[in-house]
């Protein structure tokens, strides 16, 4: 299970971050979005979905976070609620944007609790693990 607190441990002015690609695509195969700056969001911390090989968690899909939904992610181990200072994390609460795990938001379906998703924001490498079909049926940006 890959935790909020080792996401954040890569992001230390100490180490140098991983290379991601240039340009990437959003589900709908156009260029890639802005998901959310604040908070700021994004595996590379640039606020977008963006995602390279040292992504372990796939961070590709884009929510609007709800309150349902973090409380499922909290029971699931992995607390996105509760601000943990020594990162510079504040804590999300509903409303926020944010680059969520693939898989995360695939389990978070399943049992009911999916937040809505920003189709033009979401990275195309997640259809290797969710179905468009289903990202659509929770879209938010499409008229």
């Amino acid at each position: 299970m890959f935790h909020l607190a080792s996401y954040w441990g890569m992001f230390d002015n100490t180490t140098e971050k991983s290379q991601k690609p240039e340009k990437q695509l959003n589900v709908l195969q156009t260029d890639l979005e802005v998901c959310g700056t604040d908070p700021m969001t994004g595996f590379y911390r640039d606020g977008c979905c963006n995602t390279g090989m040292d992504d372990g968690g796939t961070h590709t899909v884009c929510v609007i976070v709800t309150d349902e939904f973090l409380q499922f992610s909290k029971s699931k181990g992995n607390d996105l609620s509760t601000p943990i200072p020594q990162f510079g994390f504040a804590g999300l609460k509903s409303g926020d944007a944010w680059c969520l795990c693939a898989l995360r938001w695939e389990e978070a379906k399943m049992a009911g609790a999916a937040p809505r998703v920003k189709l033009t924001a979401t990275n195309i490498k997640t259809l290797q693990y969710v179905e468009l079909a289903d990202l659509k049926e929770h879209q938010i940006d499409l008229n």
